[in-house]
């Protein structure tokens, strides 16, 4: 059986507890990989119409796998969500509408179009208020400790996430997390670039760099970098790219080294392995 994606430690981390309460999750994506995945793939008829609409985080593993997400983001001491869809999304948008809930309040932000990552933070601007928020992705559960590590850390951060640990407890094959985004941070922990699909060169001359899994936590100014980034080659606002514009205008953004899995729903190959270690556990929103 493969180790819990749970079993997670949180390296220390010497800064004060933060109150961020805010958590924005990014659920505009296509899901053009998860229709296009393996059609031989095991899903049941009702994780097969989500697949085939693409919509990753409603997959149901006995509730939409989002619901899952949320859990857990309440566990670690988030008190309001905000789900960033499009708006042919009223499917989502009705759902949790509707939704009673006791731990957290469950909202949804409109992306107009699929411009890319920066664009779906700007819509959840409203919703910041001018509060600190926790920025992730919509088609991963990340482990609760890392969760509340990153939302009680003040200031800009990233949750790193070591290799080692990330292929042992994910359900993400190593060859995929190969080509992930690397970290690199100064002895003092601060972020100092982000390299995108790093080379052999670069995964040799940086060993030691921690792997992101697009789990941040912002301050406020986030919204202005995202304002001002450009597109990237691929004609989207990357929110890679907007921390580089906080980092190269002196924000500091802290690393926080964490020896965790992360379970991955964004193929259909992927909805079995998910489904076997979410299945069983309690979902209480």
């Amino acid at each position: 059986m493969a180790p819990d994606t749970q079993v997670t430690d949180v390296l220390p981390i010497h800064f004060g507890a933060g109150n961020t309460l805010k958590v924005v999750i990014l659920a505009r994506g296509l899901g053009t990989r998860m229709r296009a995945g393996d059609t031989a793939a095991d899903l049941t008829a009702e994780q097969k119409a989500a697949a085939d609409a693409g919509m990753k985080a409603m997959i149901p593993i006995g509730r939409p796998f989002l619901d899952h997400c949320l859990s857990a983001y309440a566990d670690a001491g988030f008190t309001q969500a905000c789900l960033v869809i499009g708006p042919e999304h009223t499917a989502v948008a009705d759902y949790y509408a509707y939704l009673p809930t006791e731990r957290i309040t469950i909202t949804t932000a409109i992306q107009e179009h699929p411009l890319g990552t920066a664009d779906a933070v700007l819509a959840a601007e409203d919703f910041a208020a001018g509060e600190r928020i926790v920025m992730v992705n919509g088609d991963n559960y990340y482990p609760t400790n890392v969760m509340r590590a990153i939302r009680e850390t003040p200031g800009h951060a990233a949750a790193g996430f070591g290799r080692d640990a990330l292929v042992e407890r994910s359900n993400i094959p190593a060859d995929r997390i190969r080509a992930f985004a690397l970290l690199v941070a100064d002895d003092d922990g601060h972020l100092t670039d982000i390299i995108e699909k790093p080379s052999d060169d670069q995964l040799a001359a940086h060993a030691d760099a921690r792997i992101s899994m697009n789990c941040f936590g912002f301050d406020p100014d986030i919204f202005d970098a995202a304002r001002t980034t450009a597109p990237s080659p691929r004609g989207e606002l990357e929110i890679v790219d907007a921390v580089r514009a906080l980092t190269h205008a002196g924000e500091q953004m802290h690393v926080i080294p964490v020896a965790a899995g992360v379970l991955d729903m964004s193929r259909r190959d992927d909805v079995s392995a998910v489904a076997d270690r979410l299945q069983h556990r309690a979902v209480t929103l």
